[in-house]
């Protein structure tokens, strides 16, 4: 098949010495940003993002560029899990489900039999997630080749839309954050027509809000900040972790190989959608609940209850890069990092990419499998060291990473201007984490805004204004309507709720 034949070529170019080195650099980076509550995958790779600029400039250099940031990734996937379960403090949002069955285990002194079956059903979901990228991303590729402005805006008036239809937030506070993003999307240059607008009159906003920076703020600083306001002490079980509880515990794992196909089924899909990783792990935790026999268990410390929220979570968070890659739409906030990462070293997700670069997509496909393999090879392996980095005070920690996001931030535009922003859009992200405002739909407006603005005023001009052309075929029909669906299907929650009520 082709897909096996790109995907040998796709391991020539990522078995190198280089980005063999940068695979385990990515993933012991990541693990470090899992396991420090305030950090995350979307963080990591924002504050790291300046880091690859030269990197991607020279040939080839954007295939190892997003090798480490995805391998970054990859490791914060799996070091979420190491708080969660040893103490009781989800390094993700989406190891929150892990805590639930993770530390009564390390709790029963079964923390190494947790933490095994964490990382080894997180591998089993991402694998499960790159295998459906690696057969499914050329067919949608192919197919998308088709796209037109009309396609191209229903398909990010679907993803829009899908945030406001599956998102756990408030859909006026979900609308909010969007439009917000929206707004700071408009700030610069007129996509169409290259008039300034909503500049103020300053040269330093000609261009716009820069992406990275908007994101190192309303993640990094923000999140840092929250986490100093509420103090941590961490105190937990002992991370022991040897060859004899990782194969027994691998002896116990295949008892579960349904909970596991329907976890990655779960993943995959929310993360296609998009719905998220953290979504994800909590519906494959209450389906595994519901289906299990020992389901009124759960909770007390079962192996089961760890499996089902850890496959689902690197299924999706894997399967969020598919839309990524093939159609310039992230399906998570860290891959609209990603997405952004492209975008500033001259490449454009899409169809195309497919086409133009062949090496760089199928370099990165092949990283995926790679990078998942290191991830499991570190964590079982250097599970006591990650978990000492805990005993630093985080009032030491926190510093040091702010130091950083600053350093980030500064050299994007290599001005202070920059540095300033970061500090307003940390703010501004403190503020939305303490009145629950959710960041994703924000970032996400922030990234497409502009190329969604672009889609619709094209197919405005070739409709003459008439917007029946989001209904001209049966391709941008069926998006537009399943889009609209979406947006209203919390009101039509609300009113079936209501008529039962009565």
């Amino acid at each position: 098949m082709d897909e096996i034949q790109s995907l040998m070529h796709g391991f020539g170019v990522a078995l190198t010495p280089t980005n063999l080195v940068l695979m385990f650099t990515g993933v012991i980076l990541g693990v470090i940003i899992g396991v420090l509550p305030g950090l995350g995958g979307a963080n990591g790779v924002a504050i790291l993002l300046p880091l690859t600029f030269g990197m991607a400039q020279t040939p080839g250099g954007a295939t190892s560029a997003i090798i480490l940031l995805s391998c970054i990734y990859w490791g914060a996937l799996f070091g979420g899990a190491i708080t969660s379960i040893l103490f009781n403090i989800p390094g993700e949002p989406w190891s929150v489900a892990t805590t639930f069955d993770g530390y009564p285990l390390a709790q029963q002194g079964r923390a190494g039999s947790a933490l095994t079956a964490a990382f080894t059903s997180s591998f089993v979901g991402a694998l499960v997630a790159v295998i459906v990228i690696t057969f499914l991303s050329p067919v949608v590729a192919k197919f998308a080749l088709e796209f037109g402005p009309p396609e191209f805006f229903a398909v990010y008036l679907l993803t829009f839309c899908a945030f406001m239809g599956t998102s756990k937030e408030p859909p006026f506070k979900t609308l909010a954050a969007m439009m917000l993003g929206f707004a700071l999307a408009a700030v610069g240059t007129d996509p169409v027509t290259g008039m300034l607008r909503l500049t103020f009159g300053s040269t330093h906003l000609l261009t716009g809000f820069d992406f990275l920076v908007a994101v190192i703020g309303l993640f990094g600083i923000g999140e840092i900040l929250l986490t100093l306001e509420e103090g941590l002490a961490f105190k937990g079980a002992q991370a022991k972790l040897n060859l004899k509880v990782v194969l027994e515990t691998w002896k116990e794992l295949p008892k579960y190989w349904l909970t596991s196909i329907r976890s990655s089924a779960v993943g995959c899909f929310m993360g296609i959608v998009p719905g998220g990783a953290t979504p994800a792990s909590f519906m494959s935790y209450g389906v595994a609940r519901r289906f299990s026999r020992d389901g009124d268990k759960f909770g007390s410390g079962m192996v089961e209850g760890v499996v089902a929220p850890e496959t689902a979570a690197h299924a999706a968070g894997t399967s969020a890069l598919l839309p990524m890659i093939t159609l310039g739409v992230p399906g998570s906030p860290t891959a609209a990092v990603l997405l952004g990462g492209l975008m500033i070293w001259g490449l454009q997700p899409g169809p195309l990419l497919f086409i133009e670069q062949k090496d760089f997509v199928w370099g990165l496909i092949a990283s995926m499998y790679l990078g998942n393999i290191a991830g499991l090879i570190v964590v079982l392996t250097c599970v006591p060291l990650f978990a000492a980095i805990l005993r630093v005070p985080f009032s030491v920690i926190a510093p040091i990473i702010m130091v950083v996001c600053a350093i980030g931030a500064y050299t994007v535009h290599n001005s202070i201007f920059d540095v300033w922003m970061m500090v307003v859009f940390g703010i501004l992200g403190y503020f939305f984490k303490k009145l629950k405002y959710p960041l994703a739909p924000l970032v996400l407006a922030i990234v497409l805004g502009d190329n969604a603005e672009s889609a619709f005023r094209q197919a405005m001009l070739l409709s003459q204004g008439d917007v029946s052309i989001f209904f001209s075929n049966a391709l941008v029909g069926s998006m537009t309507t399943l889009a609209l669906m979406l947006l209203f299907w919390p009101l039509l929650g609300w009113l079936v709720r209501r008529v039962k009520g009565d």
